[in-house]
């Protein structure tokens, strides 16, 4: 059964270049921090509207699960960026561009009320496709040996690894979801093609904005498909290959999440997330007090 987990995090030591002498994966990968905490809050926000619609016992306990984790990942990520911020690097203006995306175009309002389901639909089907990438790269990451060997900051690691087995462990949620309350292929077709090209914009504009604004690298570095290119072939980032072609698995008429990632890995990576000793350890030294 899918359920939040209690975790910690301790950023006191995480430099801003937490890939050490690689500001451009650093900033590529930060550009999720940036992104996932109006994006969770927003699934939440319509995964509850949906609920009353849900005749299925099993699926409705699953969606609660994943709200809960949803939750607890925007938690995480938004205070990456209070470090950022506190090391002289302030991702509030694109955050605010993000969350215009989340709450204002894709929110309630977008439509009058009479497309209200219309309206719920669809953003159900945008979520299964965004979910679709997660669960892609929290699978890369749960497998990213190359930045563990670049000396990658442990905790920064933790909290992606630890949020990347979630994402494979809950991946065929949204999708189900999506499936039992519409199912369209038409509709998924056209989402997972809006989905994918936001996606890659958002990430190299996102990774443009963290480098123009590191007091580091000054403005002496920007974002190019280069350094993009060197990065996946060392395999800091993932390739993309490996991003364009999760698409047409998506959409092969009798495509599933469950044939995405590995679960067993996820599974095995959450029971030794060091994120979770770390908050017991925590819960009982404030119990003592």
């Amino acid at each position: 059964m899918i359920q939040p987990r209690r975790v910690r995090f301790s950023w006191e030591e995480t430099p801003l270049h937490w890939v050490p002498g690689d500001p451009f994966t650093t900033h590529l990968i930060n550009v999720l921090h940036m992104l996932l905490p109006a994006g969770e809050r927003w699934f939440v926000h319509v995964f509850r509207q949906a609920l009353p619609y849900v005749t299925d016992d099993e699926l409705k306990a699953e969606v609660k699960g994943f709200m809960g984790q949803e939750g607890t990942h925007a938690v995480a990520h938004q205070r990456v960026l209070e470090h950022m911020k506190e090391q002289g690097l302030d991702p509030t203006p694109f955050v605010e561009n993000v969350e215009w995306l989340f709450e204002r175009l894709l929110g309630d309002h977008t439509l009058p009320p009479t497309a209200r389901r219309y309206w719920l639909r669809e953003r159900l089907a945008i979520i299964a496709a965004i979910e679709h990438y997660t669960a892609v790269l929290g699978d890369w990451i749960l497998r990213a040996r190359p930045l563990d060997e670049a000396g990658a900051d442990p905790v920064m690691m933790d909290l992606l690894r630890w949020h990347g087995a979630e994402e494979v462990e809950h991946r065929s949620v949204a999708f189900d979801l999506y499936t039992h309350l519409d199912g369209s292929y038409a509709r998924r077709a056209r989402t997972m093609a809006l989905t994918g090209a936001v996606l890659l914009f958002l990430l190299r504009r996102g990774a443009g904005f963290l480098l123009a604004n590191d007091p580091i690298v000054d403005g002496r570095m920007t974002a190019r498909w280069t350094h993009f290119l060197r990065r996946s072939r060392e395999g800091r980032v993932p390739t993309l290959r490996s991003l364009l072609m999760a698409a047409p698995r998506y959409l092969r008429p009798g495509f599933h999440p469950s044939q995405e990632g590995d679960l067993g890995a996820a599974l095995d990576y959450i029971a030794i997330s060091p994120a979770h000793a770390e908050f017991e350890s925590y819960r009982r030294a404030r119990g003592k007090q």
